[in-house]
């Protein structure tokens, strides 16, 4: 099998994205661990960095910007890269511009998803879009390792110390880009109030979580008071550092309940059992399958569409109208 000793890796998507990546990256530092790694992605997922040592480098191409500066910005990451001397380019992403942008880097070798443009490409791989997205990531490299795929790993430190002990962790936000683009994947208020006042009952600790996106909720959980005054509740919104201190504190937790959020591709990646909350999207897609998972839903017929069969959630989502105590029933 050919030697690869700088390679480029391109998949733009937020951090969400690049966690499910991460089975990619690790498969091929396995099989040529000598090989220099760089990421190429959108800024808002640099931190993708602190969670892995397999990445030797990264490249931020901001392809979100407005006007003619997202194409500058695309012919300046292209021009960059024929200077960087990679011998190899690997690109997620199914629009027939990815096969040119890898085309005109100069790359010699090019490999991508099968699309209309594919013939600029050195190895095609045909897209699956209907397994776990880890696994249809992993499948752009199986023509150039012998490395069989694993579940996406998040590198922590064994000597972090959280001051809570047999604790809950609840992270109940997601990206305020896709409550933009009017995709609601979390439960309405009434479905965390009513958990966290559940597991509160039960005697658990309770710990919550949450950054700037996930403000909104969370400051109307923090209205009620019989939460905010339970000595068994730790309110950490807003409290830790980065995505890595997250990822440690949800690591030594007991459970992780989340919603489909970066979050909950964290909480896959370190916990022992993670209930995760669906609504449009599809679980079987975004989850691998696992013990350690509970995919908690409401069963509908029309459930899952997100993608599949719409770009929005429709004028009902009755998707979000979910039982709690589908949760609470699970937890002793």
């Amino acid at each position: 099998m050919k030697e690869y000793k700088n390679i480029l890796l391109i998949n733009y998507g937020g951090i969400g994205d690049e966690i499910l990546f991460l089975s990619t990256i690790s498969s091929l530092k396995k099989q040529y661990p000598s090989s220099k790694i760089t990421l190429a992605l959108e800024p808002r997922s640099k931190c993708i960095k602190d969670l892995t040592d397999e990445i030797d480098d990264i490249i931020c191409v901001d392809i979100k910007a407005q006007g003619i500066k997202k194409y500058f910005n695309m012919l300046k990451f292209i021009f960059s890269c024929r200077f960087k001397g990679f011998d190899c380019v690997i690109s997620s992403g199914k629009s027939p511009l990815v096969a040119v942008i890898l085309f005109l880097t100069g790359i010699k070798e090019r490999i991508g998803y099968n699309s209309k443009t594919d013939f600029l490409l050195t190895k095609t791989v045909k897209l699956n879009e209907n397994c776990y997205a880890s696994k249809m990531y992993h499948s752009l490299i199986e023509g150039i390792v012998n490395v069989e795929f694993e579940n996406p790993k998040i590198i922590l430190n064994d000597d972090y110390f959280f001051p809570v002990e047999n604790y809950a962790v609840i992270h109940p936000g997601v990206s305020k880009m896709s409550v933009k683009k009017h995709i609601f994947k979390s439960p309405k208020l009434d479905f965390w109030s009513r958990l966290i006042e559940g597991l509160l009952e039960k005697g658990k600790n309770v710990v919550l979580l949450g950054t700037y996106d996930d403000k909104d909720l969370i400051e109307e959980i923090l209205k009620n008071e019989k939460i905010l005054n339970s000595p068994n509740f730790f309110n950490y919104y807003g409290k830790t550092k980065n995505i890595k201190e997250m990822a440690q504190i949800m690591k030594s937790a007991q459970c992780v309940i989340c919603a489909d959020s970066a979050p909950m591709h964290v909480a896959i990646a370190v916990s022992e059992k993670v209930y995760a909350v669906f609504a449009p999207t599809n679980e079987l897609k975004l989850t691998p399958k696992s013990e350690n998972i509970k995919i908690i839903q409401n069963d509908i017929a029309c459930r899952p569409c997100l993608w599949d069969k719409r770009t929005k959630n429709c004028e009902h989502s009755k998707c979000l109208d979910i039982d709690c105590n589908l949760i609470l029933n699970e937890i002793n």
